[in-house]
């Protein structure tokens, strides 16, 4: 007997690889519950009441939304194996779409024209890519580069003259309506009020997730649900994965590959420009830059995310927490290093139980660095304190972004009739 398996004559039998259990819900659970009794100790032993206060939630649902619709934009490509690094430049045109059209009809108006543009967008891309089997990262980066030129050009045809706009900005868009559950706030906010231990920062999270919430925000939910089950319960999406994995296989069985990777990228692309509409309806107005590479950090959270709905959301929440948290200044930073310290060694102790002695030994590293760098200061510099959510969030997908499944033709090109 060998240790791969059993030697039966001169052949030998080795056992199937070990499947990789998939976490249960309850797992996924008890993880929240652990990450809020982390920051919970972390308020307490800090005394920074904004890290878990019902506003710095709200903020970061607002700031994460539009990250987490490029980073859903980017599966829905990737998954059909095309690389997009066009998001970005999907979603500047998103925002000037929502910037035109918010502000003569209205902001639903704009969200609509704003992913109209996105997926054209994702059109040029599928052009480029599929039928003419251009680089996708040579595509992908001509559309970034171009997309920021061609929305500050119509800036400035359109916009110079309009009542409230400038040559780098529209006239003022009104939002959408936003909802709150019937009776909750006013109970949450009195618990939250109390500085109770896990109880209250519980109650300021439940509050800022249920209080004044954006129906844009809800879409982007009910998007994200969605996308969970048309591609992993339809035979539409098992054949637009199978389209990443294995295109010459999937056209052996009959699929259209171009039709399902066309499908994919012009989604990504809308699912990007109603990230960057979101960003144009929330502030009031399309403004120049005013994506600020959350097309980069969409995709960063996708990798991050295995190519999963769920892990998207969860790169994405990360940026946005990190960034409500700058908003609320240097105080609120400077307790952002301890917490950060903290993720790292919990990090790290994971990482030894996996066996990633190398990752493990960096994160323990970095962690007690953190750690010892808010003891020793009271404050943050100012200089740093903008750049915490792009540090923060880097930091943390490249060291917990391991073990990775790749869909196995991303980025390659492909002929029809490749294979046969």
């Amino acid at each position: 007997m060998s240790a791969s398996g059993l030697d039966v004559g001169s052949e030998q039998i080795t056992a199937p690889p070990r499947q990789r259990r998939r976490m249960s819900p309850v797992v996924y659970l008890y993880i929240a519950v652990g990450a809020l009794l982390v920051v919970s100790l972390v308020r307490v032993l800090t005394g920074a009441g904004n890290l878990t206060s019902s506003g710095t939630v709200s903020a970061a649902l607002i700031a994460a939304v539009p990250i987490a619709l490029a980073g859903l934009g980017g599966l829905w490509s990737e998954r059909a194996g095309v690389i997009n690094i066009g998001l970005e430049g999907m979603m500047v045109l998103g925002t000037w779409g929502a910037g035109f059209a918010g502000y003569q009809w209205g902001p639903w108006a704009g969200v609509l024209l704003g992913v109209a543009l996105g997926a054209l967008g994702g059109l040029i891309h599928a052009v480029a890519t599929v039928t003419f089997g251009v680089d996708h990262i040579i595509s992908g980066v001509a559309i970034t580069l171009m997309a920021p030129g061609v929305t500050l050009f119509l800036a400035k045809l359109y916009f110079t003259d309009a009542p409230g706009g400038g040559q780098k900005q529209s006239p003022p868009i009104d939002d959408v309506a936003h909802v709150s559950v019937p009776g909750l706030p006013s109970l949450l906010d009195s618990i939250e009020r109390k500085g109770w231990f896990f109880v209250s920062d519980l109650a300021g999270l439940l509050r800022g997730l249920t209080t004044d919430v954006s129906l844009l925000t809800l879409l982007a939910v009910v998007l994200f649900v969605v996308t969970a089950y048309v591609l992993w319960r339809t035979p539409f999406g098992l054949r637009l994965r199978s389209c990443g994995e294995s295109p010459p296989a999937a056209e052996s069985l009959g699929v259209n590959v171009y039709k399902y990777k066309y499908a994919a990228i012009v989604t990504s692309g809308a699912l990007a420009g109603l990230g960057g509409a979101i960003l144009a309806v929330a502030s009031s107005q399309f403004r120049d830059g005013q994506t600020g590479g959350r097309g980069y950090i969409g995709l960063a959270s996708m990798i991050f995310g295995n190519w999963r709905p769920g892990g998207v959301a969860a790169g994405a929440s990360l940026f946005g927490y990190t960034d409500a948290m700058q908003l609320r200044g240097e105080e609120a930073v400077h307790a952002l290093l301890l917490l950060l310290g903290v993720a790292l060694i919990v990090l790290a102790v994971v990482q030894v139980r996996a066996r990633r002695y190398v990752v493990a030994g960096v994160a323990t590293v970095l962690g007690i660095a953190f750690v010892l760098w808010f003891l020793f200061t009271d404050q943050v510099p100012a200089e740093l304190v903008s750049a915490t959510p792009y540090v923060v969030t880097l930091l943390v997908l490249s060291l917990a972004a391991q073990r990775l499944r790749v869909p196995k033709w991303i980025g390659q090109p492909y002929r029809r009739g490749q294979g046969t």
